[in-house]
């Protein structure tokens, strides 16, 4: 992956990213106001599938604004659209997972310290954040490829939540601290991955990553600078220095929304070419 770019370079899912007000908060909210999730996959309605009237509406807006304004984010009025229709689609059987195959995987007394995986090529949705934190970054982020997912892409129609979202962030070589320019990006689901929709937002872009091994470990909890580096730290660890792995950038891969009790999250390393 180079540093420069929303890709993957070295050798190439399932825990979305910190920050985001996303996924359990969806569900968590969506039962609240009692709305039906009468969305199919493909974003067509079911027939006893009705509206959200603007009271629930503002409603869910509202609850956004709130868990924003934790991460120190605005959520605009506007994305207000958005928001109802993925909750409306936020379906847990209907979130796509990123295809991999599983190489090995290292355990030690019942835990699974690493697994080896190889990701496939494929399309992405990416846009690079660089605000004052990496929360800020994730939220403001996600809310943009939020818009693409839910048709505001040159098709016009609601693409499907895929998971995991994740942030490819970078270190200096001693991996002594994170550098503040991040990715988000978000997998396009494999019924558009041939012609992915173009999204109208010219922040967001379409990148073709090759096949990549990745290393990843499991963690749970918060995900921030803080976090990030220990996780980071720990899984060089269990690898030990001969892993042939890029020493600068990495993959927070995110399954769970942060509010979340029992979050889930990853983090890669990535097989140098």
């Amino acid at each position: 992956m180079q540093r420069e770019e929303c890709r993957m370079s070295g050798g190439m899912q399932e825990p979305a990213g910190a920050g985001m007000i996303t996924l359990d908060d969806l569900d968590n909210m969506t039962d609240e106001l009692g709305a039906d999730s009468a969305y199919n996959s493909n974003g067509s309605i079911g027939e006893e599938a009705e509206p959200m009237d603007d009271g629930e509406q503002d409603r869910l807006l509202n609850y956004w604004q709130d868990v924003g304004r934790g991460h120190q984010v605005e959520v605009p009025n506007e994305m207000a659209e958005p928001i109802q229709q993925l909750s409306r689609n936020n379906r847990s059987e209907e979130r796509q997972r990123v295809p991999f195959l599983l190489l090995s995987r290292k355990e030690k007394c019942g835990e699974v310290l690493y697994e080896k995986r190889q990701y496939g090529k494929g399309k992405w949705a990416c846009i690079k954040m660089q605000e004052e934190q990496y929360e800020q970054s994730i939220c403001l982020g996600f809310m943009k490829l939020m818009r693409y997912i839910c048709e505001q892409n040159s098709s016009g129609v609601y693409l499907g939540m895929t998971i995991p979202i994740v942030t490819i962030v970078h270190t200096d070589e001693a991996r002594s601290g994170m550098t503040r320019s991040v990715t988000v990006a978000y997998y396009v689901p494999t019924q558009h991955q041939d012609q992915p929709p173009q999204p109208t937002d010219q922040d967001v872009s379409i990148e073709e990553w090759p096949p990549t091994v990745a290393y990843t470990r499991s963690f749970g909890g918060v995900t921030n600078e803080e976090s990030i580096m220990r996780e980071i730290h720990l899984l060089a660890e269990v690898l030990g220095s001969p892993e042939p792995c890029l020493r600068d950038t990495f993959i927070v891969a995110g399954y769970t929304n942060p509010a979340a009790v029992n979050r889930q999250n990853e983090i890669w390393f990535l097989q140098r070419p």
